[in-house]
């Protein structure tokens, strides 16, 4: 009867240590699974990355080409032409697609008027209280002070504390510092239209820059809360982005009709960007879902005669996904 609990008790012993066994087996495999999948997508992210920085190369040589060149027999352009605001590029390894975005499609963030500041802010659904609070915000940071305002005294009591500029904007990130502003109206968000569906609400960052301009705008890219901050009616600003859903303009006798019916801002609007551009590239890798965005601003040397230097990078952003 002995000999038989103890063989009872070795098994069961046994039975034990296997199930543990299988268990530390299990999380093993489960861990390891989860690396290999997790490196996996690194790979895939890296890949994507330097994909999306070589379209953005090619973006560059691309508009460099493409003034200097003549048409196509059907008139479209070979590479690149003022109001073509996509290029898309095939790789063998994968797809990228480049926004062309002037600088001159944004408002000129320390030239920008308080009344121009004002029509931005409410065409963006501001309610009257935070617009004027934003547009005193925004006139303090960049302007000289005798002594300390009272935006310097709501910034000293934030943790950590910090001091208005009471200067230019040297970067345009600094306008999340400035009292009122979130990261929800800077970067735009998600909201839902009357139809249910989601639609992205534009960001600042994408009505106003440090290279922006306070003269002329871009036709094809101005968005619809900048163009309604220079003073044009909005049945005729629904006019410029119903026409620029199908193709852009891409000469200057086709501004005619737009021009006549926009009022007092119709002589701010211009085909073609100056020589500041961002160029915003989003790569997709095929067969999964893994997509990244790079963007660089870059000032192009057209109306200079120095060939070794045709363009300066001013400024890089590794990861410029549109949130």
């Amino acid at each position: 009867m002995r000999i038989r609990i103890q063989r009872g008790g070795a098994l069961l012993t046994v039975l034990w240590l296997s199930a543990a066994l299988t268990a530390i087996a299990f999380s093993v495999a489960t861990t390891v699974r989860g690396e290999t999948e997790r490196t996996s997508t690194n790979v895939d992210q890296t890949r994507a990355y330097y994909l999306a920085t070589g379209a953005v190369d090619r973006a560059i040589l691309w508009m460099q080409w493409g003034r200097n060149m003549s048409p196509n027999p059907d008139g479209t352009a070979q590479f690149w032409t003022p109001g073509i605001t996509r290029l898309r590029m095939p790789f063998p390894t994968g797809y990228a697609e480049v926004e062309i975005i002037p600088e001159s499609s944004k408002l000129n963030i320390n030239l920008a008027t308080p009344v121009e500041l004002q029509r931005l802010f409410i065409s963006m659904g501001l309610n009257p209280a935070l617009t004027q609070e934003l547009t005193n915000a925004i006139i303090d940071w960049r302007q000289p002070a005798a002594g300390p305002t009272a935006f310097d005294q709501y910034y000293a009591a934030q943790v950590p504390s910090f001091r208005a500029r009471h200067a230019s904007f040297e970067q345009i990130e600094e306008l999340l510092l400035v009292r009122g502003m979130t990261p929800d109206l800077f970067y735009g968000t998600w909201v839902r239209n009357p139809a249910g569906q989601l639609v992205r609400a534009t960001g600042l960052k994408d009505c106003l820059a440090l290279y922006g301009s306070n003269n002329l705008f871009d036709i094809n890219m101005t968005s619809p809360p900048v163009l309604l901050s220079l003073g044009i009616p909005q049945d005729v600003v629904a006019q410029i982005v119903a026409r620029r859903a199908v193709r852009p303009f891409l000469r200057q006798e086709e501004l005619g009709p737009i021009v006549g019916a926009a009022g007092p801002g119709a002589g701010k609007l211009r085909l073609g960007g100056g020589s500041v551009f961002t160029l915003r590239a989003t790569a997709t890798l095929p067969g999964n879902e893994v997509r990244r965005s790079v963007a660089a601003v870059i000032k192009f040397n057209w109306d200079e005669k120095d060939e070794m230097t045709p363009y300066h990078i001013l400024r890089w952003y590794d990861n410029a996904g549109t949130n």
